[in-house]
């Protein structure tokens, strides 16, 4: 049964929100309007150095993105979100880095929003701030790798109210930016909302 949600929280389309959320609690980013990319990240509540890291994720688990049950690890090798829940067609990334200001200077667009700028914004909201942007986590991304190693950035194929579920592990700030890329396909070159759902933890919920 899935847990009761006691948070919502709507990332408009191209923007960046951040929640507190306390381990043993669940999160899920949820596709909206469907075909949207959602670029994700979580620091440790403690100390904002130590967060979500895909390339110590990579090396625990052996894949490029965790199965059901499997935890995404900090650079610090410890594990802060693992993944309890998939209703969408299972397409995610930890390849390709946040858009930023650069990225889109070279696809002739300075001026347009990035996912690392609303990773800045969203902390700041919360009076925190961090010096680098990690690799997020990119739920609902397409980025197929071929056999001679190529990537592809293709449409997203997660439909209406499909969700992607983490436990969470350690005591974080959790980061989702609804992407704002439309220079590519990767969200069908309009992007829309995403939401982030908290539950309660299963503890809690078994009180009940």
């Amino acid at each position: 049964m899935d847990s009761e949600v006691r948070k919502r929280t709507i990332v408009a389309a191209g923007e960046g929100r951040a929640v507190h959320l306390r381990a043993g609690e669940r999160v899920s980013v949820v596709d909206i309007e469907g075909g949207q990319v959602g670029d994700v990240f979580a620091f440790s509540a403690d100390d904002l150095g130590e967060y979500v890291s895909a390339a110590h994720t990579r090396t625990s688990i052996g894949r490029l993105f965790p199965r059901i049950g499997e935890a995404f690890m900090t650079n610090r090798r410890r594990p802060m979100l693992t993944l309890v829940g998939d209703t969408s067609p299972g397409h995610h990334d930890m390849l390709i880095a946040a858009c930023d200001a650069e990225r889109y200077r070279s696809l002739g667009n300075p001026e347009h929003a990035s996912c690392a700028e609303n990773l800045h914004n969203a902390l700041g909201l919360l009076g925190l701030s961090v010096d680098t942007v990690p690799q997020p986590v990119n739920v609902f991304m397409r980025i197929p790798v071929a056999p001679n190693g190529d990537l592809t950035w293709l449409p997203a194929t997660s439909a209406p109210g499909d969700a992607v579920t983490f436990e969470v592990e350690i005591d974080c700030v959790f980061v989702v930016s609804a992407c704002p890329m439309d220079l590519n396909a990767i969200n069908g070159g309009r992007p829309t909302a995403l939401g982030v759902n908290v539950s309660a933890p299963l503890s809690v919920e078994m009180e009940k």
